[in-house]
């Protein structure tokens, strides 16, 4: 069963460079198709797992600004934090 910490787990993973959005796609695809999703999240589950499952077409994609909405819609938020890398001058 696909539950909403599921697939904020799967979308935090994707923003940590710890799955690629092929991986991530087809995760999706395979969620969609063959899981169950938690009952009281089912809707937003589904829209949110579709919408990922296209986001390898061009014409779709899959924006920091999605992942950023879909967490929340999932209950999460989002931080960012930006730091000066060190460098050898």
């Amino acid at each position: 069963m696909i539950t909403t910490r599921d697939l904020a787990n799967k979308l935090i993973d994707y923003i940590y460079n710890k799955i690629s959005l092929r991986e991530l796609v087809d995760w999706a695809e395979r969620a969609f198709m063959e899981e169950e999703f938690e009952e009281e999240h089912f809707d937003t589950i589904r829209e949110i797992l579709a919408y990922i499952g296209l986001s390898d077409v061009a014409a779709f994609g899959l924006t920091w600004e999605d992942c950023k909405r879909f967490l929340e819609r999932l209950g999460y938020g989002v931080n960012i934090e930006v730091y000066e890398k060190s460098s050898n001058k």
